[in-house]
């Protein structure tokens, strides 16, 4: 057998293995991804690169920002103002010392008086939390003697401390939380800072002497009203600031750093809306109305202390205000009515007695290149009684003051004031006698920062 025939035989033996086998019995080789494909692929992955990169931008920017934004306390703002006073009488035809509460430069005996020295501390703590913090340098009385009259130290205390929380976004709806201004009164909100004559009319501040007491109040107002109330300060034209277009509130009735004594709180409403014309004249009004039972401290007169209700004493008043704002010229007017504590002519009870008064203030603002000029004019009414004073003793007051103030600078105030008294009361000493056909100038400097 030749070599050729042995193979072929080994391989028929061995079941053909070396017989060729088809295409059909053929592993198949894997496909190659077409172009188009790959294409595909690779631009989803630098879409997903792209995204990721974005997303590490808006984290690092995100940082820097935080890193960059002001802690709370630097959201902060610090100001504040201070008055020195000093007053003259004269023409006092022999009548009792004149008595002015809420001035003690209204004295013979006193010089140069620190009346206000005040710094504030206030701002936007987060976007719903603003805080306002008013702390008061000056003299205030330190003791007080049976009859009511009282020795004077320069004292620190707090006048105002309080914080609002808006309730919605764009904060036209405020809840107040602490020791702030009682809403009752157009000039009792307006700082005393902002205002012409040197003191506050007896008739509303009698209402809520220091203007301030432990509350909650519940105030709204638009936000472009906001603004406007805040202008009227900024601007120059002697605005009460922003107290809402409707307030609602409770309080302690007491007065400023003084205890509740009932455990009743005194509540108020108030309702002001200051109009622009389009003349550009803003012209404001209101009205407010409170409630409540005060408590009277009381003092011996004649060896016995008079009688009254331990639970206070019915406190309600009404009051309605306008307000044209000096562009150029002005006029403020307020007057209240209601019941309040009075000591009776026996001097034996406080009861709840009718009293009424207010004021109409006249004014006219000059801006010149020497600086602003705004002379006033003003008549001052009250008959009822001062509840705050020892044994609610009754209080009548019957002025006209005659000022200018002056500003060559923002930062520096000048007043003169002529006050003549036809008659006041001194609720400081017992017996209470009524000074009449008194006149008083008073001269004040008033420093801003």
């Amino acid at each position: 057998m030749s070599r050729i025939s042995r193979i072929v035989c080994a391989s028929v033996a061995l079941g053909g293995g070396l017989v060729a086998q088809s295409p059909a019995t053929q592993e198949p080789r894997p496909t190659e991804p077409s172009v188009e494909s790959r294409l595909q692929a690779l631009e989803a992955k630098l879409q997903e690169g792209e995204k990721e990169r974005q997303s590490l931008r808006e984290a690092a920017a995100k940082t820097a920002a935080d890193n960059k934004a002001p802690k709370w306390y630097e959201k902060l703002s610090i100001r504040g103002y201070g008055q020195i006073r000093y007053a003259s009488l004269f023409g006092k035809n022999n009548t009792p010392n004149i008595n002015v509460p809420a001035d003690r430069s209204v004295n013979e005996g006193e010089t140069i008086y620190l009346r206000r020295g005040r710094v504030t501390i206030s701002g936007d703590v987060t976007d719903r939390l603003y805080m306002y913090a008013q702390t008061e340098f000056a003299g205030t009385p330190a003791t007080t003697n049976t009859a009511g009259t009282s020795t004077t130290d320069y004292t620190l205390q707090m006048r105002d401390f309080y914080g609002d929380y808006a309730l919605n976004e764009d904060k036209s709806l405020r809840l107040r939380v602490g020791l702030s201004k009682v809403t009752f009164g157009w000039v009792n909100l307006q700082s005393s800072q902002n205002r012409m004559p040197l003191e506050r009319p007896d008739a509303i501040n009698s209402a809520a002497e220091g203007e301030r007491d432990m509350g909650v109040y519940l105030l709204w107002a638009p936000k472009e009203i906001r603004t406007r109330m805040r202008d009227l300060v900024k601007s120059g034209l002697r605005g009460s600031g922003d107290y809402g277009v409707i307030a609602v509130g409770a309080y302690a009735g007491q007065g400023p750093n003084r205890p509740d004594l009932n455990g009743e709180a005194h509540t108020v409403v108030r309702a002001a809306y200051p109009f622009e014309m389009a003349s550009k004249q803003v012209i404001e009004f209101g009205a407010q109305a409170y409630t409540g039972q005060y408590v009277v401290q009381t003092a011996a007169i004649g060896g016995t202390p008079p009688a009254t209700n331990p639970n206070g004493v019915k406190d309600q008043r009404a009051a309605a205000t306008f307000v044209l704002y000096p562009q150029p010229f002005g006029i403020e007017a307020e007057w209240n009515w209601g019941v309040g504590p009075q000591l009776g002519n026996s001097n034996t009870t406080i009861t709840s007695e009718y009293l009424h008064g207010g004021y109409v203030l006249a004014s006219y603002m000059i801006k010149a290149e020497s600086g602003t000029w705004l002379p006033f004019l003003r008549w001052n009414y009250f008959d009822g009684a001062r509840k705050f004073a020892r044994n609610a003793p009754r209080d009548e007051v019957n002025e006209i003051d005659a000022g200018l103030k002056f500003a060559p600078v923002p930062e520096v105030e000048f007043t003169a004031q002529f006050t003549h008294t036809f008659w006041r009361t001194d609720t400081s000493a017992a017996g209470f006698p009524d000074a009449t056909n008194v006149d008083r100038l008073g001269i004040q400097m008033q420093i801003n920062f």
